[in-house]
C-alpha cells in the first residue's frame, strides 16, 4: 500500500512538475534549426480519430490510437483493439499511408501494443547527369517504422507507458535505420474523471545516418600516370536527428444526461486543448471537440495554430500562412456498431479531413476498427 501511494505520488509530482515548466517550454521551438530533422513521418499521425480534431487530445486519448500522440492512453484498452487506416497524404502529391495496430489488455491493469506504419510515394523516374530526362528507369522510397509498446494502469486515476520504434528509410541501394523512444503520463481526475491531463514525450533517439552502394561513384582519372584509370569512391551521409516534441495538453468532459446516480456518460461533449514543443520546428497550440452519442457516433473538429517568428524578432501565434503544412481546421466522425452478448464490443468506421495551407488537396484518412 504504502508502495502504491509513493509511486501516486512519483507520478503526480511530474505531472505538476512539467505543468509548471509550459511557460519555459512554449519557447522552446527553434525555427532556425527547421528541416535540420529527419525522419519526418514520425509526426504525421496515421489515425482518423484524434486526428480529426487536431490531435488536440494528448489528454483523454484512449486505446490503440494513443500509440501516436500519448502511449499512456493504450492502458485504457478494454480487451483487444484492432485497427487499419489508409490516409491519402497531401491530395494530389500521389503519396499514400497505411498503418496497422494492435494493442491487447494484459494482466489486471496492463496493454501491450503493435503498430506497423509504411508511407509509399509511388514510382519516381531515374536521372541522371547524363540522363537528366530519365533513363526508363523508376525508384520507389520506402519509409517503414513498427512499434512495440507497453502502458500501465498505476491506479484507477493514473496511467502511464512507453514504447520502442524500429524506423527504416530506404531506396533500392541506400538506406538508413534507426530507434525512437515515447513515453507518456495521463491523469484523471474530479467526481466523474471528467478532467484529463496529459503529457507525452516522442521521438527521442540518436541520430540517423544513411548508408549503402547508392553513396558510391566511379570516375576517370584524367591527371598525371593515373590518365585513362578509373576509380571509385565512397561518399559519406552526414548524420541527423529525430524530430523530437513534446506535448502537454488538458481536457474537459460535460456530461449532457443525469440518473439517479448522477451524470451519465450517455450523451458527451469533450474540449480538449494541446500545446506542442517541437526541437526542430515552429511549436503547435491546438483545440478540439468531441460530440459523443451513446457509443454509436462521435463527432469532432479541431484548429491548429503555429507560433511565427514576426519581424521584431518577438513570438506570437498567428493564422495561416505558416511554414507547417497541417495548421488550420479538421474534422472527422466515427459510427461504431455494437456486438455481443453484451455490446461491449463494436465494430467502427473512422472518417478524418485535414486542410493544407499550401496548393496541396488536405489530407483524407479512413480506418475501420475491431474492439473486443
Amino acid at each position: 500500500m504504502e508502495m502504491k501511494d509513493t509511486t501516486k505520488k512519483i507520478i503526480a509530482s511530474a505531472l505538476i512538475t512539467a505543468m509548471a515548466a509550459l511557460p519555459v517550454a512554449s519557447y522552446a521551438g527553434n525555427p532556425d534549426r527547421a528541416g535540420s530533422a529527419g525522419a519526418s513521418e514520425l509526426l504525421i499521425n496515421p489515425y482518423a480519430g484524434s486526428s480529426g480534431w487536431a490531435n488536440a487530445n494528448t489528454s483523454c486519448v484512449r486505446g490503440l490510437e494513443a500509440m501516436f500522440s500519448n502511449i499512456a492512453g493504450t492502458a485504457l484498452t478494454r480487451k483487444t483493439e484492432v485497427l487499419f487506416t489508409h490516409t491519402l497524404w497531401l491530395g494530389g502529391s500521389g503519396v499514400s499511408i497505411n498503418n496497422f495496430g494492435l494493442t491487447q489488455h494484459v494482466g489486471s491493469t496492463g496493454a501491450i501494443g503493435i503498430n506497423v506504419f509504411s508511407m509509399s510515394a509511388g514510382q519516381i523516374p531515374i536521372t541522371t547527369t547524363d540522363q537528366p530526362e530519365g533513363t526508363g528507369s523508376t525508384f520507389s522510397p520506402s519509409l517503414i517504422n513498427v512499434a512495440l509498446s507497453y502502458a500501465k494502469g498505476f491506479s484507477d486515476n493514473i496511467y502511464g507507458g512507453a514504447s520502442i520504434r524500429v524506423i527504416q528509410e530506404a531506396l533500392s541501394n541506400v538506406k538508413s535505420t534507426g530507434v525512437a523512444l515515447d513515453a507518456g503520463i495521463q491523469y484523471m481526475t474530479g467526481k466523474y474523471d471528467q478532467i484529463h491531463i496529459g503529457i507525452a514525450l516522442r521521438n527521442v533517439g540518436p541520430k540517423m545516418t544513411y548508408a549503402g552502394d547508392g553513396l558510391s561513384f566511379t570516375t576517370n582519372l584524367n591527371n598525371g600516370t593515373l590518365a585513362g584509370y578509373s576509380a571509385s569512391f565512397d561518399n559519406k551521409s552526414s548524420s541527423f536527428n529525430l524530430p523530437s516534441m513534446l506535448n502537454i495538453g488538458g481536457a474537459y468532459d460535460f456530461y449532457l444526461t443525469k440518473d439517479s446516480s448522477g451524470f451519465k456518460k450517455d450523451y458527451r461533449i469533450t474540449v480538449a486543448a494541446n500545446f506542442t514543443s517541437n526541437s526542430f520546428t515552429n511549436d503547435i497550440f491546438s483545440i478540439g471537440t468531441e460530440i459523443a452519442i451513446r457509443r454509436f457516433l462521435m463527432v469532432r473538429g479541431g484548429y491548429a495554430i503555429e507560433r511565427q517568428s514576426t519581424n521584431n524578432a518577438s513570438l506570437s501565434y498567428s493564422p495561416p500562412p505558416t511554414t507547417g503544412t497541417l495548421t488550420g481546421p479538421s474534422f472527422g466522425a466515427t459510427v461504431q456498431i455494437p456486438f455481443g452478448k453484451e455490446k461491449k464490443s463494436n465494430v467502427g468506421l473512422d472518417y478524418s479531413y485535414r486542410f493544407t495551407n499550401t496548393a496541396f488537396a488536405g489530407v483524407n484518412t479512413f480506418g475501420i476498427r475491431v474492439t473486443l
